[in-house]
């Protein structure tokens, strides 16, 4: 870190011991107060990405770094730890899970050999059991979005080798996943009794949660961030349907009184509108 890039962190360590000293609202935060809106903030700079938005992203990371000091401040209150303790952490770790840059502790310092990114990956997890995680796929947050744990845990699942070698393996999954699902859903057209129904209904559930994780770990295959493609399709979506309303509005119509055929209509002119664009 340069004296320039130095003097702005000091700058914000100050203003959070000023902070946590003299404002009302910053004295009485704890942990449990400031976790909805780190998660929050979290979401913001998320959605700056997804928006390529440089600015907000520049804002959501000055934010999140807030935070990150303010529960350091936190800490230290406790005695926990320190704001030094928890620089210094991430820099062991990141210096123990490089051995390929840093040399390897355990053998006399000597460089591990990689060969590319995956090799790195593989080697990460390897130092992650050494370190007493009990799985490979223990580290993944049980509070994740459904669809960003989807694919943590599948590329975790592939650093020791579980993992289609091709991606047409893997839509071949999806295919069996989309008959099964099929099955399932014919088997809760057949059922006569409510026992039946509520059994087949979460066979349904079971079976669509099923093709859901093989249409992820498709999207991995073809290096598609699925999280970040389904958020840029509902952004298209509120998009389409904003200028929807306002077009049906225009022709002194409202949605509600509407048939599909008349909404559709003015849905596939937007669409139009937009590959021509």
């Amino acid at each position: 870190m340069n004296t320039k890039n130095s003097n702005a962190f000091l700058r914000l360590v100050k203003i959070m011991d000023e902070l946590r000293e003299q404002c009302p609202w910053d004295k009485k935060q704890t942990i449990q107060t400031l976790r909805q809106l780190t998660i929050e903030e979290t979401y913001e700079l998320a959605d700056a990405i997804t928006e390529n938005d440089w600015k907000g992203i520049k804002e959501e990371l000055g934010d999140l770094l807030l935070h990150i000091v303010f529960y350091a401040k936190i800490g230290t209150e406790q005695n926990q730890f320190t704001l030094d303790e928890v620089i210094n952490g991430v820099c062991e770790k990141l210096i123990g899970r490089h051995p390929h840059i840093y040399g390897d502790p355990s053998n006399e310092g000597k460089l591990v050999n990689v060969n590319n990114e995956e090799d790195v990956k593989r080697n990460w997890e390897k130092l992650k059991l050494k370190e007493g995680k009990k799985s490979v796929i223990s580290g993944v947050p049980t509070s994740l979005p459904a669809t960003v744990k989807a694919m943590r845990l599948q590329e975790k699942a592939k650093q020791v080798g579980f993992e289609w070698d091709e991606k047409e393996q893997v839509w071949e999954k999806v295919e069996e996943e989309i008959g099964e699902l099929h099955t399932a859903i014919k088997n809760l057209e057949r059922a006569i009794n409510n026992e039946d129904k509520v059994k087949t209904q979460q066979d349904v559930e079971e079976e669509f949660g099923d093709l859901m994780f093989s249409l992820i770990n498709y999207a991995r295959f073809l290096q598609v961030d699925a999280e970040n493609a389904l958020e840029l399709t509902n952004k298209k979506f509120i998009h389409r349907f904003s200028l929807m309303e306002q077009a049906a509005l225009k022709s002194g119509k409202d949605l509600h009184s509407m048939s599909l055929e008349e909404m559709d209509a003015i849905w596939n002119v937007i669409k139009k509108q937009r590959s021509v664009k």
